[in-house]
């Protein structure tokens, strides 16, 4: 197949353009820069430069390729319903050309357990909370992009977990990183029992690969490797690597202390991979999170 990739030079992105590539596949990866370029054509890929606000360009991207792997997000947290605005445009214009390419052309997006309900193991075929103003933005996301199922597109969705790690790659773990550069210590909240669930990277560039290559139209598959670390046991692995004190903070402290991302830190949630290991054969084998915290996952911020 030749792959459109958005967000095709992050930290997910490109490794899912080197999975794509290794399987024989082609690649065509948006990109900012000129640097973006430099990296996609030293893969492999052809690079395109442009961005999600560059709604024809997507367009003619997804019609002259076989599937569009949509991985790119503004991270923007203070302005997080217009990033998922700018999401839900991209997604429109993409499977919009490839309905009307025709041919059964395949389109996954990129979603998260995060948006799911809480408290509970979340499966595959949980919908998302849309009592939550966060939750029901990616939740508008993930109904655009499965609708384009009855119009001939193999539309599928792929939600990861709040801590995608490996290689730089940090996830929620870097809430509690950001928070020690001010403290001087890895915080948790209460008794820090909540749990995360968890994914290394180079697993779920096999996940999303794997869907692309064989998932069937209307899939709400699970990127998720393990399905719920103590956050405490995070903290604690985390003090250990980079020798600093491990502390419980109150409520109150948390949110002083992580501002609006103390709900991120407190959520509970751990999530079900069983059906997209069923459907896809596919098997985590990487490294889990508290053997990467004691590895050289943190090595840069040592």
């Amino acid at each position: 197949m030749r792959v459109f990739v958005t967000g095709a030079t992050g930290g997910i992105g490109s490794a899912l353009v080197k999975e794509l590539l290794h399987a024989g596949h082609t690649v065509l990866g948006l990109t900012r820069s000129d640097a973006g370029a430099d990296k996609l054509q030293a893969a492999g890929a052809e690079p395109l430069h442009g961005t999600l606000a560059d709604l024809d360009l997507l367009a003619k991207a997804a019609a002259e390729c076989d599937a569009v792997a949509h991985l790119a997000f503004n991270h923007n947290f203070d302005d997080y319903m217009g990033a998922c605005a700018t999401d839900r445009a991209a997604i429109s214009a993409m499977g919009s050309s490839l309905a009307a390419a025709g041919g059964n052309k395949a389109l996954i997006i990129t979603s998260g357990t995060m948006s799911c309900d809480k408290g509970r193991t979340v499966t595959e075929d949980d919908g998302i909370d849309m009592t939550n103003p966060f939750g029901a933005s990616r939740g508008r996301s993930e109904a655009l992009a499965l609708g384009f199922g009855d119009q001939g597109v193999r539309a599928l969705v792929m939600r990861l977990p709040p801590v995608v790690h490996g290689d730089g790659n940090v996830g929620f773990v870097g809430l509690l990183l950001r928070a020690a550069g001010t403290t001087k210590s890895i915080s948790y909240v209460g008794g820090g029992e909540n749990r995360w669930c968890t994914v290394h990277y180079l697993d779920a560039v096999c996940a999303y690969r794997l869907a692309l290559e064989t998932g069937k139209s209307g899939s709400v598959f699970h990127g998720v490797g393990e399905e719920g670390v103590v956050v405490k046991d995070v903290a604690e692995a985390m003090g250990k690597k980079l020798n600093m004190p491990v502390v419980s903070k109150t409520l109150e402290e948390a949110q002083q202390v992580f501002g609006m991302m103390s709900a991120a830190i407190m959520s509970d949630n751990p999530a079900s991979s069983a059906k997209t290991r069923e459907a896809l054969q596919w098997t985590p084998v990487h490294k889990g999170l508290i053997e990467d915290l004691a590895g050289d996952m943190l090595a840069k911020f040592s």
